[in-house]
Protein backbone atom coordinates (compact mmCIF):
# COMPACT_ATOMS: atom_id res chain seq x y z
CA UNK A 1 0.00 0.00 0.00
CA UNK A 2 1.41 3.25 -1.07
CA UNK A 3 1.54 6.28 1.01
CA UNK A 4 -0.31 6.45 4.44
CA UNK A 5 0.80 3.06 5.98
CA UNK A 6 -2.31 0.37 6.45
CA UNK A 7 -2.48 0.69 10.06
CA UNK A 8 -2.42 4.61 9.41
CA UNK A 9 -5.73 3.78 6.85
CA UNK A 10 -7.26 1.93 9.43
CA UNK A 11 -6.89 4.81 11.93
CA UNK A 12 -8.74 6.87 9.71
CA UNK A 13 -11.19 4.88 8.71
CA UNK A 14 -11.96 4.12 12.38
CA UNK A 15 -12.25 7.86 12.71
CA UNK A 16 -14.72 8.07 9.77
CA UNK A 17 -16.79 5.03 10.75
CA UNK A 18 -17.44 6.48 14.71
CA UNK A 19 -18.70 9.49 13.24
CA UNK A 20 -21.06 8.01 10.35
CA UNK A 21 -22.46 5.60 13.14
CA UNK A 22 -23.82 8.25 15.70
CA UNK A 23 -27.56 7.59 16.54
CA UNK A 24 -28.51 10.89 18.45
CA UNK A 25 -25.58 12.86 18.33
CA UNK A 26 -25.65 13.96 14.74
CA UNK A 27 -26.26 17.25 14.85
CA UNK A 28 -22.86 17.84 16.79
CA UNK A 29 -21.05 16.89 13.43
CA UNK A 30 -22.89 19.27 11.25
CA UNK A 31 -21.08 22.44 12.48
CA UNK A 32 -18.12 23.91 10.02
CA UNK A 33 -15.50 22.47 11.87
CA UNK A 34 -16.72 18.90 11.73
CA UNK A 35 -17.40 19.10 8.46
CA UNK A 36 -13.81 20.16 7.73
CA UNK A 37 -12.48 17.40 9.84
CA UNK A 38 -14.63 15.16 7.91
CA UNK A 39 -13.32 16.12 4.63
CA UNK A 40 -9.67 15.63 5.84
CA UNK A 41 -10.63 12.08 7.03
CA UNK A 42 -12.52 11.16 3.60
CA UNK A 43 -9.79 13.24 1.92
CA UNK A 44 -6.84 11.01 3.83
CA UNK A 45 -8.60 7.89 3.26
CA UNK A 46 -7.96 8.15 -0.76
CA UNK A 47 -4.80 9.54 -0.33
CA UNK A 48 -5.16 12.41 -2.92
CA UNK A 49 -2.13 14.46 -2.17
CA UNK A 50 -3.86 17.96 -3.65
CA UNK A 51 -7.39 17.04 -2.09
CA UNK A 52 -5.41 16.63 1.67
CA UNK A 53 -3.30 19.79 1.46
CA UNK A 54 -6.88 22.16 0.53
CA UNK A 55 -8.76 20.16 3.25
CA UNK A 56 -6.22 20.65 6.03
CA UNK A 57 -6.09 24.63 4.99
CA UNK A 58 -9.98 24.34 5.65
CA UNK A 59 -9.62 23.05 8.61
CA UNK A 60 -7.15 24.96 9.89
CA UNK A 61 -8.78 27.85 9.02
CA UNK A 62 -11.89 26.93 10.54
CA UNK A 63 -10.67 26.35 14.22
CA UNK A 64 -8.72 29.11 13.62
CA UNK A 65 -11.34 31.50 13.65
CA UNK A 66 -13.37 30.13 16.51
CA UNK A 67 -10.12 29.98 18.36
CA UNK A 68 -11.12 26.61 19.52
CA UNK A 69 -9.32 23.44 19.45
CA UNK A 70 -11.16 20.45 18.02
CA UNK A 71 -11.51 18.71 21.53
CA UNK A 72 -13.14 22.14 22.95
CA UNK A 73 -15.50 22.68 20.18
CA UNK A 74 -16.60 18.46 20.41
CA UNK A 75 -17.17 18.89 24.08
CA UNK A 76 -19.09 22.17 23.34
CA UNK A 77 -21.02 20.74 20.85
CA UNK A 78 -22.40 17.83 23.02
CA UNK A 79 -23.80 20.27 25.64
CA UNK A 80 -25.38 22.32 23.10
CA UNK A 81 -26.71 19.37 21.48
CA UNK A 82 -30.78 18.87 20.76
CA UNK A 83 -32.00 15.62 20.64
CA UNK A 84 -34.21 13.08 22.20
CA UNK A 85 -31.88 12.55 24.83
CA UNK A 86 -30.91 15.95 25.65
CA UNK A 87 -34.48 17.05 25.65
CA UNK A 88 -36.04 14.36 27.95
CA UNK A 89 -33.38 14.70 30.22
CA UNK A 90 -34.39 18.05 31.09
CA UNK A 91 -37.80 16.68 31.51
CA UNK A 92 -37.57 13.45 33.62
CA UNK A 93 -34.81 11.60 35.68
CA UNK A 94 -32.43 9.68 34.00
CA UNK A 95 -33.80 6.36 36.06
CA UNK A 96 -37.54 7.34 34.08
CA UNK A 97 -35.81 7.35 30.52
CA UNK A 98 -37.04 4.25 28.13
CA UNK A 99 -33.60 1.87 28.41
CA UNK A 100 -33.29 2.08 24.34
CA UNK A 101 -33.07 5.93 24.60
CA UNK A 102 -30.31 5.00 27.35
CA UNK A 103 -28.06 2.71 25.42
CA UNK A 104 -28.14 5.07 22.08
CA UNK A 105 -27.22 7.46 24.40
CA UNK A 106 -24.06 5.34 26.00
CA UNK A 107 -23.37 3.77 22.23
CA UNK A 108 -22.72 7.76 20.72
CA UNK A 109 -20.73 8.67 24.07
CA UNK A 110 -18.66 5.74 23.51
CA UNK A 111 -18.24 7.22 19.58
CA UNK A 112 -17.78 10.45 20.59
CA UNK A 113 -15.09 9.67 23.02
CA UNK A 114 -12.51 8.23 20.08
CA UNK A 115 -13.61 11.44 17.98
CA UNK A 116 -11.96 13.18 20.94
CA UNK A 117 -8.91 11.43 20.84
CA UNK A 118 -8.07 12.81 17.74
CA UNK A 119 -5.12 14.84 17.40
CA UNK A 120 -4.33 17.54 15.69
CA UNK A 121 -0.77 16.55 15.78
CA UNK A 122 -1.63 13.48 14.26
CA UNK A 123 -3.83 14.78 11.11
CA UNK A 124 -0.43 17.12 10.30
CA UNK A 125 1.79 13.95 10.36
CA UNK A 126 -0.49 12.00 8.31
CA UNK A 127 -1.27 15.20 5.38
CA UNK A 128 2.84 15.33 5.29
CA UNK A 129 3.05 11.36 4.76
CA UNK A 130 0.38 11.46 2.12
CA UNK A 131 1.43 14.74 0.06
CA UNK A 132 5.19 13.14 0.47
CA UNK A 133 6.19 16.97 1.93
CA UNK A 134 9.47 17.22 3.67
CA UNK A 135 7.61 19.67 6.49
CA UNK A 136 4.61 18.44 8.65
CA UNK A 137 1.57 21.30 8.29
CA UNK A 138 1.96 23.77 11.24
CA UNK A 139 -0.34 22.58 13.96
CA UNK A 140 -3.14 24.14 15.11
CA UNK A 141 -3.48 24.55 19.27
CA UNK A 142 -4.01 26.84 21.88
CA UNK A 143 -1.61 27.64 24.79
CA UNK A 144 -4.05 28.72 27.33
CA UNK A 145 -7.13 27.30 26.33
CA UNK A 146 -9.18 25.79 29.95
CA UNK A 147 -10.22 22.10 30.31
CA UNK A 148 -13.47 21.47 30.44
CA UNK A 149 -14.56 21.66 33.66
CA UNK A 150 -16.65 18.26 33.33
CA UNK A 151 -16.20 14.84 35.13
CA UNK A 152 -17.04 13.06 32.06
CA UNK A 153 -14.43 13.95 29.99
CA UNK A 154 -11.63 12.49 32.10
CA UNK A 155 -13.73 9.26 32.46
CA UNK A 156 -12.15 6.28 30.66
CA UNK A 157 -15.40 5.42 29.45
CA UNK A 158 -17.70 8.17 28.75
CA UNK A 159 -20.68 5.71 28.66
CA UNK A 160 -19.90 6.09 33.13
CA UNK A 161 -20.66 9.97 32.86
CA UNK A 162 -24.57 9.97 31.37
CA UNK A 163 -25.99 10.87 34.79
CA UNK A 164 -23.21 13.58 34.82
CA UNK A 165 -24.73 14.42 31.21
CA UNK A 166 -28.18 14.16 32.19
CA UNK A 167 -27.62 16.51 35.04
CA UNK A 168 -25.78 18.82 32.95
CA UNK A 169 -29.08 19.13 30.29
CA UNK A 170 -31.46 19.62 33.15
CA UNK A 171 -29.39 22.42 34.64
CA UNK A 172 -28.08 24.23 31.55
CA UNK A 173 -30.53 23.60 28.88
CA UNK A 174 -29.99 21.97 25.38
CA UNK A 175 -30.26 23.51 22.23
CA UNK A 176 -30.41 27.17 21.98
CA UNK A 177 -31.65 27.52 25.58
CA UNK A 178 -28.55 25.96 26.63
CA UNK A 179 -26.28 28.10 24.25
CA UNK A 180 -27.91 31.79 25.20
CA UNK A 181 -29.21 33.03 28.36
CA UNK A 182 -31.27 36.18 26.68
CA UNK A 183 -33.20 35.76 23.17
CA UNK A 184 -35.25 37.58 20.89
CA UNK A 185 -38.76 36.37 19.67
CA UNK A 186 -38.37 36.62 15.63
CA UNK A 187 -40.63 35.18 12.63
CA UNK A 188 -42.02 32.88 15.11
CA UNK A 189 -38.94 31.36 16.28
CA UNK A 190 -36.15 32.11 19.17
CA UNK A 191 -33.11 33.82 18.14
CA UNK A 192 -30.31 33.71 20.83
CA UNK A 193 -29.03 37.35 21.48
CA UNK A 194 -24.89 36.57 21.65
CA UNK A 195 -24.24 39.84 22.85
CA UNK A 196 -26.49 40.99 25.74
CA UNK A 197 -26.75 43.78 27.75
CA UNK A 198 -24.15 43.58 30.30
CA UNK A 199 -26.09 45.56 33.51
CA UNK A 200 -25.45 44.50 36.73
CA UNK A 201 -28.01 45.37 39.54
CA UNK A 202 -24.92 46.51 41.23
CA UNK A 203 -25.21 48.76 38.48
CA UNK A 204 -28.55 50.41 39.63
CA UNK A 205 -29.08 53.12 41.88
CA UNK A 206 -32.30 54.38 43.93
CA UNK A 207 -35.43 53.05 43.37
CA UNK A 208 -35.09 50.49 45.68
CA UNK A 209 -39.07 49.50 46.97
CA UNK A 210 -39.76 48.75 43.60
CA UNK A 211 -36.70 47.11 42.93
CA UNK A 212 -37.09 44.59 45.64
CA UNK A 213 -40.52 43.51 45.21
CA UNK A 214 -39.34 42.80 41.76
CA UNK A 215 -36.24 40.90 43.11
CA UNK A 216 -38.55 38.95 45.29
CA UNK A 217 -40.89 38.11 43.03
CA UNK A 218 -38.20 36.69 40.33
CA UNK A 219 -36.59 34.37 43.53
CA UNK A 220 -40.48 32.97 43.70
CA UNK A 221 -40.16 31.92 39.93
CA UNK A 222 -36.50 30.66 40.27
CA UNK A 223 -38.25 28.74 43.24
CA UNK A 224 -40.76 27.09 41.37
CA UNK A 225 -43.73 29.46 43.52
CA UNK A 226 -46.62 31.08 41.59
CA UNK A 227 -44.74 34.54 40.63
CA UNK A 228 -46.98 37.43 39.47
CA UNK A 229 -46.66 39.38 35.75
CA UNK A 230 -45.24 42.70 36.35
CA UNK A 231 -46.14 46.35 35.12
CA UNK A 232 -42.89 48.32 35.32
CA UNK A 233 -44.53 51.95 35.05
CA UNK A 234 -42.94 55.53 35.42
CA UNK A 235 -41.17 58.02 33.80
CA UNK A 236 -38.90 57.30 31.09
CA UNK A 237 -35.02 56.89 31.79
CA UNK A 238 -35.53 56.17 35.52
CA UNK A 239 -34.13 52.33 34.40
CA UNK A 240 -37.34 50.52 34.48
CA UNK A 241 -35.53 48.12 31.23
CA UNK A 242 -32.52 47.93 32.59
CA UNK A 243 -33.58 46.76 35.77
CA UNK A 244 -35.68 43.76 33.98
CA UNK A 245 -32.51 42.75 32.02
CA UNK A 246 -29.92 43.19 34.85
CA UNK A 247 -31.99 40.13 36.28
CA UNK A 248 -30.62 37.72 34.03
CA UNK A 249 -27.34 38.57 34.12
CA UNK A 250 -27.40 38.05 38.39
CA UNK A 251 -29.77 34.64 37.78
CA UNK A 252 -28.86 33.17 34.51
CA UNK A 253 -26.69 30.55 36.47
CA UNK A 254 -30.04 29.48 38.16
CA UNK A 255 -31.92 28.96 35.21
CA UNK A 256 -33.21 32.40 34.16
CA UNK A 257 -33.50 33.28 30.70
CA UNK A 258 -35.43 36.42 28.85
CA UNK A 259 -36.94 36.31 26.06
CA UNK A 260 -38.10 40.11 24.33
CA UNK A 261 -40.61 40.24 22.41
CA UNK A 262 -41.48 43.14 20.12
CA UNK A 263 -44.28 44.99 19.96
CA UNK A 264 -44.76 43.93 16.13
CA UNK A 265 -44.76 40.31 17.33
CA UNK A 266 -46.98 40.37 20.45
CA UNK A 267 -49.14 38.45 18.64
CA UNK A 268 -47.29 35.36 18.66
CA UNK A 269 -47.28 35.62 22.55
CA UNK A 270 -49.04 32.71 22.89
CA UNK A 271 -46.71 31.03 20.83
CA UNK A 272 -43.60 31.92 23.07
CA UNK A 273 -45.30 30.56 26.23
CA UNK A 274 -45.77 27.12 24.69
CA UNK A 275 -42.19 27.07 22.77
CA UNK A 276 -41.10 26.95 26.18
CA UNK A 277 -43.70 25.72 28.49
CA UNK A 278 -42.00 22.26 29.17
CA UNK A 279 -38.44 23.57 30.00
CA UNK A 280 -36.73 23.35 33.01
CA UNK A 281 -36.09 26.66 33.16
CA UNK A 282 -37.56 30.21 34.05
CA UNK A 283 -38.69 32.91 31.49
CA UNK A 284 -39.27 36.01 31.84
CA UNK A 285 -40.81 37.40 28.50
CA UNK A 286 -40.05 41.00 28.26
CA UNK A 287 -42.37 43.89 26.62
CA UNK A 288 -40.87 47.40 26.49
CA UNK A 289 -42.47 50.30 26.27
CA UNK A 290 -46.25 48.78 26.52
CA UNK A 291 -49.57 50.34 24.99
CA UNK A 292 -51.79 49.95 22.65
CA UNK A 293 -54.06 51.03 20.03
CA UNK A 294 -58.07 50.89 19.30
CA UNK A 295 -58.78 46.91 18.67
CA UNK A 296 -55.19 46.07 18.52
CA UNK A 297 -54.64 42.41 18.33
CA UNK A 298 -51.51 42.41 20.57
CA UNK A 299 -53.78 43.50 23.09
CA UNK A 300 -55.72 40.60 22.90
CA UNK A 301 -52.41 38.43 23.17
CA UNK A 302 -51.18 39.47 25.73
CA UNK A 303 -54.78 39.44 27.67
CA UNK A 304 -54.63 36.17 26.96
CA UNK A 305 -51.02 34.89 28.14
CA UNK A 306 -52.00 37.34 31.33
CA UNK A 307 -55.51 35.63 32.17
CA UNK A 308 -55.01 32.67 30.36
CA UNK A 309 -57.43 30.93 28.57
CA UNK A 310 -58.50 26.76 28.48
CA UNK A 311 -54.62 25.70 28.02
CA UNK A 312 -53.00 26.16 32.27
CA UNK A 313 -50.81 28.73 32.75
CA UNK A 314 -47.22 28.12 32.35
CA UNK A 315 -45.72 28.19 35.28
CA UNK A 316 -42.17 28.67 33.98
CA UNK A 317 -42.94 32.16 32.55
CA UNK A 318 -43.83 35.08 33.82
CA UNK A 319 -44.07 38.92 31.76
CA UNK A 320 -42.27 41.88 32.80
CA UNK A 321 -43.65 44.67 30.75
CA UNK A 322 -42.34 48.28 31.35
CA UNK A 323 -44.78 51.81 30.20
CA UNK A 324 -44.43 55.13 30.18
CA UNK A 325 -47.94 55.43 30.98
CA UNK A 326 -49.95 53.79 33.57
CA UNK A 327 -53.38 53.25 30.92
CA UNK A 328 -51.87 50.75 28.89
CA UNK A 329 -54.60 51.55 25.98
CA UNK A 330 -54.57 54.86 24.40
CA UNK A 331 -57.88 56.87 24.95
CA UNK A 332 -59.49 59.56 22.99
CA UNK A 333 -62.42 61.79 23.88
CA UNK A 334 -64.23 60.43 20.85
CA UNK A 335 -63.79 57.01 22.66
CA UNK A 336 -66.14 58.73 25.64
CA UNK A 337 -69.83 57.60 25.41
CA UNK A 338 -72.43 60.70 25.08
CA UNK A 339 -75.89 60.66 25.59
CA UNK A 340 -76.15 60.05 21.58
CA UNK A 341 -74.72 57.00 21.00
CA UNK A 342 -76.16 54.13 20.32
CA UNK A 343 -73.41 51.63 19.03
CA UNK A 344 -73.35 50.24 22.57
CA UNK A 345 -75.61 50.19 25.47
CA UNK A 346 -73.00 49.77 28.03
CA UNK A 347 -70.30 51.26 26.21
CA UNK A 348 -68.71 52.33 29.92
CA UNK A 349 -67.81 49.14 29.91
CA UNK A 350 -65.63 48.85 26.95
CA UNK A 351 -63.85 52.02 28.51
CA UNK A 352 -63.19 50.84 31.47
CA UNK A 353 -61.71 47.84 30.36
CA UNK A 354 -59.18 49.32 28.29
CA UNK A 355 -58.32 51.60 31.13
CA UNK A 356 -58.20 48.70 33.72
CA UNK A 357 -56.10 46.65 31.37
CA UNK A 358 -53.14 47.65 33.61
CA UNK A 359 -54.75 45.68 36.26
CA UNK A 360 -54.16 42.14 34.94
CA UNK A 361 -50.90 42.34 35.79
CA UNK A 362 -50.68 41.31 39.21
CA UNK A 363 -48.39 43.74 40.33
CA UNK A 364 -47.52 47.15 39.16
CA UNK A 365 -44.12 49.18 39.88
CA UNK A 366 -44.13 52.88 39.83
CA UNK A 367 -40.94 54.80 39.11
CA UNK A 368 -41.59 58.25 39.68
CA UNK A 369 -39.07 61.13 38.16
CA UNK A 370 -36.06 61.36 39.85
CA UNK A 371 -35.95 64.52 41.88
CA UNK A 372 -32.51 65.96 42.55
CA UNK A 373 -31.64 63.91 45.39
CA UNK A 374 -32.38 60.78 43.72
CA UNK A 375 -30.66 62.22 40.54
CA UNK A 376 -27.41 63.10 42.65
CA UNK A 377 -27.18 59.46 44.24
CA UNK A 378 -27.40 57.57 41.20
CA UNK A 379 -24.58 59.89 39.40
CA UNK A 380 -22.74 59.27 42.92
CA UNK A 381 -23.31 55.28 42.55
CA UNK A 382 -21.83 55.50 39.00
CA UNK A 383 -19.07 57.52 39.42
CA UNK A 384 -18.44 55.13 42.47
CA UNK A 385 -18.70 52.26 40.20
CA UNK A 386 -16.13 53.70 37.60
CA UNK A 387 -13.81 54.51 39.97
CA UNK A 388 -13.36 58.06 38.52
CA UNK A 389 -11.03 60.37 40.72
CA UNK A 390 -13.03 63.82 40.77
CA UNK A 391 -13.84 65.84 43.68
CA UNK A 392 -17.13 65.50 45.23
CA UNK A 393 -18.37 69.36 44.66
CA UNK A 394 -17.32 69.39 41.03
CA UNK A 395 -18.90 66.08 40.44
CA UNK A 396 -22.34 67.54 41.77
CA UNK A 397 -21.61 71.08 40.05
CA UNK A 398 -21.19 69.13 36.42
CA UNK A 399 -23.81 66.80 37.14
CA UNK A 400 -26.54 68.79 37.50
CA UNK A 401 -25.01 71.11 34.66
CA UNK A 402 -25.57 68.25 32.34
CA UNK A 403 -29.12 67.87 33.54
CA UNK A 404 -30.03 71.05 32.66
CA UNK A 405 -28.40 71.25 29.22
CA UNK A 406 -29.63 67.69 27.84
CA UNK A 407 -32.48 65.30 28.63
CA UNK A 408 -33.36 66.66 32.73
CA UNK A 409 -32.33 64.82 35.54
CA UNK A 410 -32.72 60.42 35.19
CA UNK A 411 -31.03 57.38 35.77
CA UNK A 412 -30.41 57.24 31.52
CA UNK A 413 -29.36 60.73 32.27
CA UNK A 414 -26.88 60.36 34.57
CA UNK A 415 -25.68 57.65 33.03
CA UNK A 416 -24.62 59.34 30.17
CA UNK A 417 -22.96 61.94 31.89
CA UNK A 418 -20.66 59.72 33.62
CA UNK A 419 -19.68 57.88 30.54
CA UNK A 420 -19.16 60.85 28.61
CA UNK A 421 -16.97 62.13 32.54
CA UNK A 422 -15.33 58.53 31.91
CA UNK A 423 -13.89 59.40 28.90
CA UNK A 424 -12.90 62.94 29.46
CA UNK A 425 -11.25 62.25 32.71
CA UNK A 426 -8.76 59.24 30.73
CA UNK A 427 -8.35 61.62 27.45
CA UNK A 428 -6.99 64.30 29.64
CA UNK A 429 -4.74 62.18 31.59
CA UNK A 430 -3.14 60.21 28.88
Amino acid sequence: MSGLAAKAIASVQRYRQQAVGLLLYQSVLETPVSQALLSLLDALCREDSAECLIAYGVWFRTLAERQQTWQAHLIEQILQSENPFSQQAQRLPVQELPTALLNAARSDLRRLQTLFTCQSSQLSQWVQTVCQIPDAPVIWYLEDEPAPDLTFVTLPDWQEGLVELATLYRQRGAGIVGQYQVFRWRHNSLDGVPHPDPVRLADLAAYGDPRKRLLHNTQFLLAGYPALHVLLYGSRGSGKSSLVKALVNEYGDRGLRLIQVDKAEMIHLPAVVERVRDLPQKFIIFVDDLSFEEDDDAFKALKVVLEGNVTARATNTVVYATSNRRHLVREYFADRPRPSDQDEIQSWDTVQEKLSFSDRFGLTLTFEAADQKTYLAIVQHLAANAKLTIDPEDLKYRALQWATRHNGRSGRTARQFIDFLTAELATAES
